[in-house]
């Protein structure tokens, strides 16, 4: 059994947290604070908007639709993108080095948890001429700098 006892109490929070960051398709609210293990955000994508079609190189991501109608365009094991129409009650997940993004049929929310917000994010295509997202471009896309 484990000992209770031992764990440093000091650290527990019984605080909330959310982080709105706009987005040129939308925004995104990230529920779990900067430094963790893992990154939990809802996806808001504005009707006809496109994320890039992006591939990671440390990343990997799991999606989760809420509501609205939103396709995801991912790369199957043959190297082609497919168009997947996000269903509620399902989940989809990326891969490293998978190209993917989403495309919003009506305004749409989609749970998004991945890994740490780290490494590359090459925009292979992108409606908004973003550079490739590195860790100093995310910050800059955050104002955090």
């Amino acid at each position: 059994m484990a000992d209770l006892t031992s764990f440093d109490k000091s650290t527990f929070t019984t605080d909330s947290y959310v982080k709105r960051v706009e987005k040129p398709w939308g925004y995104e609210l990230h529920w779990v604070p900067e430094g963790m293990l893992y990154m939990g955000k809802v996806l808001h994508i504005d009707a006809g908007k496109r994320l890039s079609l992006q591939a990671h190189d440390m990343k990997q991501e799991s999606y989760w639709l809420i509501n609205g109608e939103c396709n995801l365009i991912i790369e199957d094991s043959s190297g082609e993108l497919i168009t997947i129409a996000l269903e509620k009650g399902k989940g989809y997940t990326t891969k490293v080095g998978q190209r993917h993004r989403h495309q919003a049929v009506t305004d749409c929310d989609v749970v998004e948890v991945s890994t740490p917000e780290a490494g590359m994010t090459w925009r292979l295509e992108d409606d908004y001429k973003r550079p490739d997202e590195t860790e100093e471009q995310r910050k800059k896309e955050r104002g955090e700098v």
